[in-house]
């Protein structure tokens, strides 16, 4: 159960004076419109982030995955409790057990590919995997990895491991924010979790897959019932289940993707979703909402910055590149 809300009186008036560094969407189109991507660089720096100008693609990656464990750190350090911050931490671990798991079934090298955000750091999970250590490991993060194992050991497909992976971290982050008693971080998990079940469906049914291919993806947990997803014969179905909800829109862009029409509209529609729930938040003036929504804008900020900064590395057009960013909290 998180604090009362007073426990967050100096967090949330730090965060507060904080937001208005956030790349919001004028920043974000002066970088686009730079004439040069040092320029667009260096536009970062009254972000609060350090000159990534000389920085080449792997650097950038590096920079971002330093400057998001550094704001993790200190909000956590900061906190009054830690299920928030362990939130977002969560899926972090997820991540590098997929790294983990997939390096060891290619037998390839592959810890380039870790994030340090994680609850546990990537050189302890991997050591813990190989010794079999699993209940040494944070949440139920353990018994996943070790289904997971069996199920790549057995099936020699990397993807259905994934499947086990992705449905328990959701599972360990709705059993968190329900503990937590928080409405607004208990429909931020539900909201993540309908998006991230959308986004399956239309692309199961677009690229003709079968419900048992479904089954194996849904998430539970949603506002909408794997139950409810899997019946939806159509693409008129699919979209009545959204009707009313704060994926109405997306749902609808999904429908025209089912029909030749791009995922990129589509799936940016269902993250800006989550960005407006989220949104909400600026309504309340002190509590753990504002730093739940100020660690979810961070993600939401590092994700446009890499999008901008490696785009215009590889010489992308900038108008190729606004498309498909998602809108930003600031």
């Amino acid at each position: 159960m998180l604090k009362n809300k007073e426990s967050y009186l100096c967090l949330s008036a730090m965060l507060r004076a904080r937001e208005p560094k956030l790349l919001n969407a004028e920043k974000a189109s002066r970088m686009l419109d730079a004439s040069t991507f040092e320029e667009a660089a260096k536009l970062l720096t009254d972000c609060g982030y350090d000159d990534m100008s000389q920085l080449r693609s792997a650097e950038i990656e590096q920079a971002l995955s330093d400057h998001r464990k550094d704001i993790f750190d200190e909000i956590e350090r900061l906190s009054p409790d830690k299920i928030i911050p362990e939130l977002f931490r969560m899926k972090y671990d997820y991540h590098n057990a997929k790294v983990i798991l997939k390096a060891e079934a290619m037998e390839t090298e592959s810890d380039h590919l870790f994030s340090d955000a994680g609850r546990i750091s990537p050189a302890q999970l991997k050591t813990l995997y190989h010794e079999e250590k699993y209940s040494s490991m944070p949440g139920a993060l353990g018994k996943a990895m070790e289904e997971a194992a069996s199920v790549l050991a057995r099936t020699s497909n990397p993807q259905q491991a994934d499947f086990v992976l992705d449905k328990a971290y959701f599972a360990e982050f709705t059993e968190a924010a329900k503990q937590s008693g928080n409405s607004f971080l208990q429909g931020y998990g539900k909201l993540l979790i309908d998006a991230a079940n959308l986004k399956s469906t239309v692309r199961t049914m677009r690229m003709g897959k079968d419900r048992d291919f479904l089954r194996d993806v849904l998430i539970p947990g949603g506002n909408v019932s794997v139950d409810r997803l899997l019946s939806s014969s159509d693409k008129e179905a699919l979209m009545s289940l959204f009707t009313c909800s704060e994926l109405e829109k997306a749902a609808t862009l999904g429908g025209e993707a089912m029909d030749g029409g791009t995922l990129t509209a589509f799936e940016r529609a269902c993250d800006n979703a989550v960005n407006t729930y989220l949104g909400k938040a600026k309504l309340v003036s002190f509590g753990s909402e504002p730093m739940t929504a100020y660690l979810a804008a961070v993600e939401n900020e590092i994700t446009a910055v890499r999008m901008i900064l490696t785009g215009r590395l590889a010489g992308v057009k900038s108008e190729a590149i606004r498309e498909r960013l998602r809108d930003l909290y600031a």
